[in-house]
């Protein structure tokens, strides 16, 4: 895990996913960068996301809106900070598109994928600015939740 991040991880202010999954980090990479395909599994169901855009590159807009399973939507506007073709993806929602401020920055994502064995080293890392945002994204249930998204990209993935 320590590999695959850029800098040491601070375990009072990062969440961690860390896994082995049994798809290509190739295709990984694809389920992640592809509005199409993230679209499909990025909020564990019956949550959704009704809209994506990504325009892979620093600077480049990460938008996606979810919506709840009563149809309340929720935008998330990002930027991407770094993209490493098959290898990392990340963004931030302290950042809009081309790196104007957010109203309100909760979180920076790193998503990293390695080849491992048959399968994909896949790691997701959500670093905070503090210890309170930390717990309100735990209690908003990160844990469980990016778990099953990536179950369910594994999934989606496998259909391809």
């Amino acid at each position: 895990m320590a590999a695959l991040a850029p800098y040491p991880v601070n375990a009072e202010l990062d969440l961690l996913l860390d896994r082995f999954i049994d798809v290509p980090p190739e295709l990984v990479w694809d389920a992640w960068t592809k509005p199409e395909l993230l679209m499909q599994w990025f909020c564990p169901k019956p949550w959704s996301v009704s809209e994506c855009r990504i325009d892979l590159r620093p600077g480049g807009e990460f938008f996606t809106m979810m919506r709840s399973p009563e149809g309340q939507e929720f935008p998330n506007h990002g930027c991407c900070l770094e993209v490493v073709p098959k290898q990392r993806l990340i963004f931030t929602d302290a950042l809009t598109a081309g790196y104007r401020p957010s109203a309100s920055p909760f979180m920076t994502a790193v998503v990293t994928m390695q080849s491992e064995g048959s399968g994909t080293r896949y790691v997701w890392m959500a670093l905070h600015r503090d210890a309170e945002t930390v717990r309100k994204h735990e209690e908003m249930g990160f844990h469980n939740g990016w778990a099953t998204a990536a179950d369910q990209m594994v999934a989606l993935i496998k259909t391809l």
